[in-house]
């Protein structure tokens, strides 16, 4: 009795356990079908709002199958995942974003694929695109929704005839789901740059007839090709984009300066040549009778000196930034170093960028991470700015205005000659001397006001 007992009970321990296997092996065996169909998942997903536009990014373990397609009344925009699974969670996914209301799972076309829908504020212009895996980034899809009336606001003149501001545009590198450089310590170059970024944009704004304008001013990513035309929109009479530089040893250290390189230079000019009739605003005061002419000879000569006087105007300051930030850190090039970089591809607008040190090198970045460092940095940064812009003024701006230049008169000239040699009127020669008269003698030095 007692043995037939413990046999029964026996048996049903032998049952039980075969169930609980049973059912284990249905769920091993449903799990390895599902993901022999769902080829990929959804690991994670970002959102970076911006002024202009707002990226999100869709963190993926392998490279994404997909389609997309907008609907309106409501504004949405689907995004169908073949082969795919969600494995994260969209409730209380959208906090700060006023061009994204919700993101939601709906029903797919197939069991074998996610449906993704982003319900929108407003009709955007959109971009949708795959990032291949890099640095600590995997497989990507990122969709960028930009504003379509996306026309800064330019720089205020409170009349025609006002002295501007000379403006400087200051871009930092890097931002939103670009991290830039990692350091050793885990410091991430997007937010070293934007300290010195705005370190540097508040000693310019304190400067009377300077004016700084920050491409990005928080933690979201601006396209290479966008920032040279938001420094344009605003009037940027100098672009500096800041860096913090890294290699795969921590040995190399120090400060650089790059300017754009030459082939890359010609490169775009030759483009805008190409394209001069919708390239025109590129240049200047020049860029109309660019557009207009039917002579190439002429539009081709007249593009040519912008391009020729930006490139040496960018080299210069290049060499103005390099002597101040000797005096506060090492440099790792002693010389502006040519590169192909589309940040600094303006062909109207002198462009520098600058590496600040190595992030990978671990006093470097110890350095890049203090704020009394950074505050040095751009110290320097601005004091070349200023240097440069007291010696190379542009027309029609205050630095320009109170700038005042000497002339020795040499036999034969007249108060007149003189005037129409620096092109300023015989009464502001006059008033700017103190002068009653028109009368002036041989090696009389005479202070010349700059020009209107």
């Amino acid at each position: 009795m007692i043995t037939y007992n413990k046999s029964k009970k026996n048996f049903g321990y032998a049952s039980s356990l075969f169930y609980a296997l049973k059912q284990l092996l249905l769920f091993v065996t449903l799990c390895v079908c599902f993901q022999a169909h769902a080829a990929n998942s959804i690991n994670g997903i970002r959102i970076w709002p911006a002024p202009e536009s707002t990226r999100v990014v869709f963190d993926l373990s392998k490279k994404p199958d997909y389609k997309y397609f907008s609907l309106s009344s409501p504004q949405r925009l689907v995004i169908d995942f073949k082969d795919s699974r969600s494995l994260i969670s969209f409730q209380n996914i959208i906090k700060d974003d006023r061009r994204i209301k919700r993101i939601r799972k709906s029903k797919p076309k197939n069991k074998n694929s996610t449906r993704i829908v982003l319900e929108l504020a407003d009709n955007y212009q959109l971009t949708v695109f795959p990032l291949a895996p890099i640095g600590q980034y995997g497989n990507r899809l990122v969709i960028d929704l930009y504003d379509k009336n996306r026309v800064p606001k330019n720089v205020d003149n409170t009349s025609p005839d006002a002295k501007r501001d000379i403006v400087v545009a200051i871009v930092a590198g890097h931002g939103g789901d670009d991290p830039g450089s990692i350091g050793a310590k885990g410091s991430y170059e997007k937010h070293v740059t934007l300290k010195i970024a705005r370190k540097l944009a508040a000693l310019i704004n304190n400067h009377p007839g300077m004016k700084a304008f920050m491409i990005r001013q928080g933690d979201y990513y601006v396209t290479h090709d966008r920032k040279p035309k938001l420094a344009r929109k605003n009037k940027a009479d100098l672009l500096i984009s800041i860096h913090a530089d890294a290699f795969t040893s921590p040995k190399p250290s120090g400060a650089s300066v790059l300017v754009q390189s030459t082939r890359r230079a010609n490169s775009e000019f030759a483009r805008l040549i190409a394209n001069r009739q919708k390239e025109s605003e590129l240049l200047g005061g020049a860029g109309e009778t660019i557009k207009k002419t039917k002579d190439t000879n002429l539009a081709i000569t007249l593009a040519d000196m912008k391009k020729e006087h930006t490139m040496k105007s960018s080299y210069e300051f290049a060499t103005h930034v390099l002597k101040q930030l000797k005096k506060v850190t090492k440099l790792h090039k002693k010389k502006p170093e040519g590169l192909s970089l589309a940040v600094l591809k303006a062909p109207d607008i002198p462009s520098v960028l600058i590496e600040t040190g190595f992030i990978s090198n671990p006093k470097d970045e110890k350095n890049l991470n203090s704020s009394a460092h950074q505050q040095k940095l751009a110290k320097a940064i601005y004091t070349a700015v200023d240097t440069y812009f007291t010696q190379n003024p542009p027309s029609g701006n205050l630095t320009a205005a109170s700038r005042v230049t000497e002339h020795k008169v040499a036999r034969g000239e007249s108060l007149s000659v003189v005037a129409h040699q620096y092109k300023v009127s015989v009464r502001e020669l006059k008033k700017t001397n103190n002068l009653t008269s028109n009368i002036i003698r041989v090696g009389q030095t005479l202070k010349i006001p700059q020009a209107e």
